[in-house]
């Protein structure tokens, strides 16, 4: 677990907690809507239906996929219900559906790269106004909440049930294959919770977040970094 991690202090802690309680409260409900709204514009209503098109954290906590975010810092919410029936293409839109909850995660990492690259390229008047360590610090922040980000979209597409990548795989199965995968789908969670808790997943999972999260601080950086020079110039 990462708080058991050597070198963690209890400042550390409390500010990667933070975090994990804005994503939580935050993130995970933008993760949800994104599912939702993806949803009801390709034909189903069911998750306006049942009230879950909307933002309130309170609709969408799952109290296992929480603790495993706060004990592992990889977890999910309840999951938005979706009737993929009311899709003209059933897999294909139950596919765009999944996929629309990983890919709000990394929208809203990218965002909070490029306020952190904004402030870091153009620090000197960010430093006149809050000060130098509060500057350092808002940086820190908003690169911690761009990696908890990154982390949920890479974990969330695991092909693993309960996760978004279980539906998408499921999506890409042969039809026929379809009730063996639904009739495991059980064991297959359970399996995945242990290995979770075991900590298996922690290093591969940790080696393909590092990865995705550079690459996109890499692009992140660019404007910002092509600006300053120009205006260095000027």
């Amino acid at each position: 677990m990462w708080f058991l991690q050597e070198g963690m202090t209890l400042e550390m802690a409390l500010v990667v907690i933070a975090a994990l309680l804005v994503t939580i409260f935050v993130i995970l409900p933008i993760h949800e809507w994104a599912h939702g709204f993806v949803a009801y514009k390709l034909g189903d209503n069911t998750a306006k239906n049942s009230g879950r098109l909307t933002l309130n954290p309170l609709k969408h906590i799952d109290p296992l996929g929480t603790s495993a975010l706060l004990l592992f810092k990889f977890g999910w919410a309840r999951p938005v219900p979706v009737d993929p029936r009311n899709f003209k293409r059933p897999k294909l839109g139950m596919a765009l559906t999944a996929l629309a909850g990983p890919l709000s995660n990394l929208i809203v990492a990218l965002i909070f790269m490029m306020l952190s690259f904004a402030v870091f390229w153009f620090r000197e008047p960010f430093i006149s106004w809050m000060g130098e360590e509060v500057c350092g610090q808002f940086i820190g922040i908003m690169f911690l909440f761009a990696d908890v980000n990154v982390g949920l979209a890479v974990f969330n597409l695991l092909p693993l049930p309960p996760l978004d990548g279980s539906k998408i795989f499921a999506a890409l199965l042969p039809d026929k294959f379809l009730s063996k995968y639904y009739q495991y789908e059980h064991y297959i969670t359970l399996a995945v919770f242990v290995l979770l808790f075991a900590g298996v997943f922690s290093v591969p999972l940790a080696l393909f977040k590092n990865l995705i999260f550079n690459k996109m601080a890499s692009v992140a950086s660019l404007p910002f970094e092509h600006l300053f020079y120009f205006f260095a110039k000027g």
